[in-house]
């Protein structure tokens, strides 16, 4: 047995450990950045937002009649939800 053997195993094993070290630092920042996520509502709004606007933009650009569809099918949900509050108001005057 050399002398050196002994420093050889340290070494090796010091860079086992800075790799777990690495390793568990990443699993750490990525379970913070999931639990940061779940609770930022205004963060998932704003991804929500951009997704859908995303899917939009793409149907517009695949089947633009589809597109106008939902927004007459919107429009007409609108002008229902209206004109049953002005109902409503209107009968208790």
């Amino acid at each position: 047995m050399t002398p050196n053997s002994g420093t050889q195993t340290e070494k090796h094993g010091i860079g086992d450990l800075r790799a777990e070290s690495r390793r568990a630092r990443a699993e750490l920042a990525s379970t913070l950045d999931a639990i940061e996520y779940k609770f930022n509502l205004p963060k998932q709004l704003r991804i929500k937002r951009r997704q859908l606007s995303h899917a939009l933009r793409q149907l517009g650009e695949d089947s633009p009649a589809a597109l106008v569809g939902i927004a007459l099918g919107a429009a007409t949900m609108v002008g229902v939800i209206v004109w049953f509050g002005a109902s409503a108001v209107a009968k208790n005057r």
